[in-house]
Formats: structure tokens, sequence, C-alpha cells
């Protein structure tokens, strides 16, 4: 099933523990008894990753069988925001403060070399089913990209906005459906032999990858974290250019199709543009505008590499062992 495909969102997954199985009777019967202390909650664990967010994919395409009205319901709206106060505050206390976003920006063109990140791994020892793997975890993000983002728009003014609308523009095609790159995306999957529909790995993501999508969200959703949500965005536009390289020789080097390096080669090029759109044409007149916004950059850029650390850590130990880092095997992985 091609990832432009299907009215309905995809089917609600199986709870991971109280928070999330309380979620999910709300998102089918309403809020009912009183959900369990999500203060309790593992801020980092399956069960409030993914309870959190089923409440965020509310704003996106929802979920098939829930009703479209449950996005405003407002108890669901109040867990969810006791539940992202326990994220934000762990995420906060694991990066710590900081409003130097040039020291910040400068630091993530310089790439680790020891340990090698996934990207390397892929490279130069990665397997077929591991390039597989990658691809289902990231298309929980990928076949929604730029959509968090876009929802600074309205939030940002002036040079800043346009600075913005342009990446944004580059993301979805440029006004070619055809060059969107959620579609090139999707047809990655398709020639890898996944299935690209929409949340369709949604049930085998864990909680790693669940977090880097539920950042974007959290900053999107609200107006008083853009400026966390321009760092997080620099951190993926400043990074990526390399990684994709490096992803496009990995994918080539394995006698991949065609199809499936189309995605990661455009983002080569497009990313390393980016890079100076972001950091000239966005960051810099935001800051003279609202300087204020420093600190919130400083934590976006942070935080988006804390859980893409945590991404990759998972991702790498799993496969060091043999093991899938998915909750379940890909069916034919080996």
């Amino acid at each position: 099933m091609s990832a432009e495909h299907g009215v309905t969102g995809p089917p609600l997954p199986a709870p991971r523990g109280p928070v999330s199985e309380s979620v999910l009777d709300a998102l089918r019967n309403g809020i009912g008894a009183l959900l369990p202390d999500v203060e309790d909650a593992d801020p980092f664990g399956e069960d409030l990753q993914l309870a959190l967010y089923c409440c965020y994919e509310l704003h996106y395409r929802g979920f098939g069988g829930v009703p479209d009205e449950r996005e405003w319901d407002p108890g669901l709206l109040t867990v969810r925001a006791r539940m992202e106060r326990v994220f934000l505050a762990a995420l906060r206390d694991a990066t710590g403060p900081g409003d130097d976003v040039d020291a910040e920006l400068d630091a993530l063109l310089v790439e680790p070399v020891d340990p090698p990140g996934v990207s390397q791994h892929l490279r130069r020892d990665g397997e077929t089913w591991q390039v597989r793997e990658y691809v289902a975890h990231r298309s929980l993000y990928h076949l929604k990209e730029a959509d968090p983002q876009a929802w600074a728009i309205p939030r940002l003014r002036g040079r800043a906005k346009a600075a913005l609308v342009t990446v944004e523009h580059d993301e979805y095609g440029a006004g070619d459906a055809r060059r969107m790159h959620s579609r090139l995306f999707g047809q990655m999957m398709d020639a890898l032999g996944l299935d690209s529909g929409y949340g369709a790995f949604l049930e085998q993501a864990p909680a790693e990858t669940l977090a880097e999508v539920n950042l974007m969200s959290l900053c999107g959703l609200h107006r008083s974290l853009r400026g966390a949500l321009v760092g997080q965005f620099a951190a993926v536009e400043l990074t990526s250019s390399p990684g994709s390289g490096r992803l496009v020789r990995a994918f080539r080097r394995l006698g991949l199709p065609d199809a499936a390096v189309a995605f990661y080669a455009e983002h080569v090029e497009a990313d390393a543009v980016h890079e100076q759109v972001v950091r000239r044409g966005l960051i810099a007149p935001l800051l003279a505008d609202e300087p204020d916004l420093a600190r919130d950059i400083v934590f976006g850029v942070r935080a988006s590499g804390l859980l893409a650390d945590r991404f990759g850590d998972r991702l790498l130990a799993s496969w060091m062992r043999g093991a899938s880092s998915l909750r379940a095997p890909l069916r034919g992985s080996r």
C-alpha cells in the first residue's frame, strides 16, 4: 500500500502499560475513570511515549475507529498536558541550560568519529535487514515529514517565517506532489518490500523511536516552545546531509534498487542548502527579534541530540547482538 493511499488513520496499537491502556481506552470510548498517575511513569519509557504519541496523532491523521472529535476532548488534553510535563522536565534535566546558539550550532557540524553512529555502521558494515529495520523506524517521522515543523509558521514573522517556509516548500516537493519527501520515503519503503502505509510500524516502534517524533509534536503544538522547535529543526537540517550521503553509499554497496536510494540522495543536496537557510535566514533574524529565545533554541538542539543518541544506541546495541532493534522483527528480515 502506498504511503499516499488511505483516508482513515492506522489502527490503534496495543497498550504497553497502565497509562497507554487508559489513553487508548479513552480514545475508543471517551474519558471515563481517572487515569493512573502519569507522574510515576518512566518519561522515556514505552508506556508514556506510546500514550503521548497516540494523543499527538489525533492532530495528524488520527486512528481508524477513533472519532475526529477526540482531538479536542478536554479530558484527553488534560492527560496529555500531564504527560508533557513529565517528558519536558526529564528532557530539561538531562540537557541542562545554555544560551550560546552559535556554539551549539557549530558543534553540530563536528561529527563524532568514535563511537560510530548508525549511518556510519550501515555504510561500512550494515546488512540489508538492518537497512530495512532503520527505514521502518524512521517511517514514523518521514511519512509525516515537515508536518510538525509547519506548526511554527504562524508563530514566526518576517525573515524567519520566510526562511522556514522556503525549507518547508522543498520538503513538500516544491509544489510537485511527486517530489514530496514523504512520497519519496514511501517509494523507498515499497522498493525495500516494507509496508508504506501511514503508521504501519507503530506497533513495532520502540519508545526511542516514538520519543523523537514526540519531541517535534510537543514543540510544534505549543507556541511557548517555538524556539525549541526551531532548535530541533536546526539540529536535523544541519546534520542530515552527511548522514544521508553515508546512507546512499550504504544502499549502493548493498545493491539496493534506485528507488530505495532516491530519498536520501535528495537529502544530500537539499539539506546542504537548508543548513545555511536555517542558520542565516531563520535563526539569525529570529534571535534579532526575540533574543530571549536563545535558551529555548539551545534546548531544542540538545534535546534533539539526546533523543537521537538514545535511538542510535538502541539500534546499534541490538544489531551488535544480532537481534532486531524493533519490538518485533520484520517478516522475512533475514
